[in-house]
């Protein structure tokens, strides 16, 4: 891959960030309303709960946690949407950009948004509620990374939704994270979900993530065959949604449908 076309691409979202308070400001709007609604909710649930001093860093920790996969999933999906609502898509293919590296570009992209938004979380929790992940040690860092790469995953999946069906499809792509959350266990442990759900939960990465940081803030020691089981399937799920990406976009190149790729009724 050649690194000076990802950067243009990358380059490309910069300019649109910087050139539109509009698009910069969702960076740090909804990740502090998050915050400090579901802040002030842990605070009251913890004057009410015998958990005592566990129970608000392990309920505000993984709603960050959780605000932050879906951050990193809308850098990318919201990164490649910007070129679909400019029809600019099929401008950067009249280059020699490969898809590869276009791929590349908005994974960049989805990292360096999400990094902000992460940022702006971390801050306002230790400012408004005294959170310090210091509780978490050193394991915390890993576990961020498999987030990271499974809400890669999900951003580069949902964009191959919307190359395949067309740019109406992308309502299709924002329930996500709804539609996982209740799956992955953030508020609540594995156990009491039905069976059903929980081996759809043993697929997912997050809820190893979730799982094990509920037991590091009750003073367990840090899980690394969870760590391990988490890792190798996130990795596998973003091979996997690149493969997909690849394959939706030789057949809309073979098929004439990138050629006329526009806001039709999906198909």
């Amino acid at each position: 891959m050649n690194v000076a076309r990802i950067y243009a691409v990358v380059l490309r979202q910069y300019y649109l960030l910087r050139g539109s308070p509009t698009r910069l400001l969702p960076l740090f709007v909804w990740v502090m309303i998050d915050i400090v609604l579901w802040g002030f909710f842990s605070l009251y649930l913890g004057s009410v709960s015998s958990q005592g001093g566990h129970f608000v860093p392990a309920l505000l920790g993984a709603v960050l946690l959780w605000d932050f996969l879906t951050r990193v999933m809308q850098g990318v999906t919201m990164a490649f949407f910007e070129d679909v609502w400019s029809r600019n898509f099929l401008n950067f293919f009249a280059t020699p950009l490969r898809v590869t590296e276009y791929i590349a570009g908005l994974v960049v992209t989805g990292i360096g948004t999400s990094l902000v938004g992460l940022l702006a979380m971390v801050l306002l929790a230790w400012l408004a509620f005294g959170l310090s992940y210091a509780a978490y040690g050193a394991a915390l860092i890993p576990f961020i990374l498999v987030l990271f790469i499974f809400g890669m995953a999900l951003g580069v999946l949902g964009s191959a939704l919307v190359l395949r069906l067309g740019p109406s499809a992308e309502w299709l792509i924002w329930p996500i994270p709804a539609i996982l959350a209740p799956f992955v266990c953030v508020f609540y442990p594995l156990s009491i979900l039905p069976l059903w759900m929980q081996a759809i939960a043993r697929i997912l990465p997050p809820s190893y993530v979730f799982e094990s940081m509920r037991g590091i803030i009750g003073g367990g020691e840090v899980p690394l065959q969870n760590l391990a089981i988490a890792s190798a399937m996130a990795l596998a799920y973003l091979a996997a949604s690149i493969w997909v990406f690849l394959k939706v976009y030789r057949v809309a190149v073979r098929s004439g449908l990138i050629a006329r790729y526009s806001a039709e009724a999906v198909n």
